[in-house]
């Protein structure tokens, strides 16, 4: 059985970047044979297996043909003639097209090499514009590899605005862009996924939301990079430095949504933003079928954010009301997940990167105030239904007057 290491191992080897997992091609087998060696079939549209004893995955060597519009339309022909060189040749970039033998040998017929040390993310061959899903994969490349200095090559990026104009980005289902989008989140750059997306027309269709937030405007006093839609790029990648949690990334991206609604003569402080980006939210959230927790969150940060920039001007009852909302007096809470969005937003800013954000530290003050009242009392008054919610808020609130009378200066 002739067997090679292909794709992200023999990249990330190159790189000098940790190999999380190895897939391997085989050539000149058919899937009977690779049963009676002991693999194990788990391919559903092309022949996968995975080994009896190390679990890598092991795929016949194959071929594909585009025979309809989309990411699904594809024949494969995975017959034991078809060659390395033919299956390298499907692949997406130059630097996912170089195969490895087992004893360290480098096969690279299509220059992956030379595109890895001169950073550049290019196209195999014209087969690239088969794939949509494959703009996708590249702009995840890109956030990943930005810190590395990472560019897209000229013929690959006209090539990927072709795709865009000729309508074959509409055929990926929302789950598969989700799919893409929340492994980007996790990566080191989150922003250069959304980046790359913009530049080659494919935000409009994916993102449409996001999108309308560039050329928005706000006075440089404010934000001074000017433009909505690179303030919440840059407040992406603070999030990324603040929280390794997808949730708070994602809610601190979408935060500002609700910008896109302001009025002609609301366009320079886009009062109301808040209520109206709820309403963007929902609709983004419903039509990419993102989950919940991602979803709650968002809604939180968009409406409650510029709440806690100004924290220290609200009443008590106001805050007791915010902590509520946020689940902040229950034994398991995202109060934390909550803070760190907005303080993404505040950091996300030119010259505000370092901003020491003490909001976050006055309002977990006042909700360990709000949570550490003796709720006994209300208990023993017999009082049922939501009369015991109201005491109880009444209690909270007397006690954020008292600190906040109390402790005012040294908050």
């Amino acid at each position: 059985m002739k067997t090679y290491l292909v794709g992200g191992a023999v990249r990330d080897t190159l790189l000098n970047r940790p190999v999380t997992e190895r897939d391997w091609v085989v050539l000149g087998e058919t899937p009977e044979s690779m049963l009676k060696h002991g693999f194990r079939a788990v391919g559903k549209d092309f022949p996968v297996f995975l080994h009896p004893t190390t679990n890598e995955e092991y795929a016949l060597a194959r071929i594909e043909r585009k025979t309809a519009k989309g990411y699904k339309g594809f024949s494969v022909d995975a017959s034991p003639d078809v060659t390395l060189e033919q299956d390298l040749l499907r692949r997406d970039l130059t630097i996912n097209a170089i195969a490895m033998t087992e004893q360290g040998e480098l096969i690279d017929p299509y220059g992956g090499q030379r595109d890895l040390e001169k950073r550049l993310f290019r196209h195999v061959s014209p087969a690239f514009s088969e794939d949509p899903v494959r703009i996708l994969r590249l702009a995840r490349f890109a956030a990943r590899y930005a810190s590395l200095g990472f560019t897209i090559a000229d013929e690959t990026h006209i090539l990927m605005r072709e795709m865009v104009e000729a309508g074959e980005v509409d055929a990926l289902v929302p789950e598969r862009i989700w799919a893409e989008t929340v492994k980007s989140l996790g990566e080191t750059r989150p922003s250069a996924f959304f980046y790359t997306l913009k530049d080659c027309g494919a935000l409009a269709k994916m993102f449409p939301e996001l999108d309308a937030l560039f050329g928005l405007s706000q006075p440089e006093s404010y934000n001074p990079e000017i433009d909505w839609g690179v303030h919440s790029l840059m407040a992406l990648d603070q999030a990324a430095l603040l929280s390794s949690k997808l949730e708070v990334r994602f809610a601190t991206l979408v935060h500002d949504l609700g910008n896109v609604a302001s009025s002609k003569d609301n366009l320079s402080h886009h009062y109301g933003h808040e209520l109206k980006g709820v309403l963007i939210v929902e609709k983004m959230c419903q039509r990419l079928r993102i989950p919940n927790d991602f979803k709650k969150l968002a809604l939180h940060v968009t409406q409650y954010h510029t709440h806690c920039h100004k924290v220290r001007e609200l009443r008590a009852t106001t805050l007791v009301d915010l902590l509520q909302v946020l689940g902040a007096f229950k034994p398991k809470h995202n109060l934390q997940d909550f803070l760190f969005a907005c303080e993404a937003d505040t950091r996300g800013r030119l010259g505000f990167e370092n901003t020491d954000y003490s909001q976050s530290f006055f309002l977990k003050k006042v909700a360990k105030y709000g949570t550490n009242i003796d709720s006994q009392e209300v208990l023993n008054l017999g009082l049922k239904g939501k009369k015991i919610g109201d005491a109880i808020r009444r209690l909270r609130v007397t006690a954020v007057n008292e600190l906040l009378s109390s402790h005012q200066n040294q908050l």
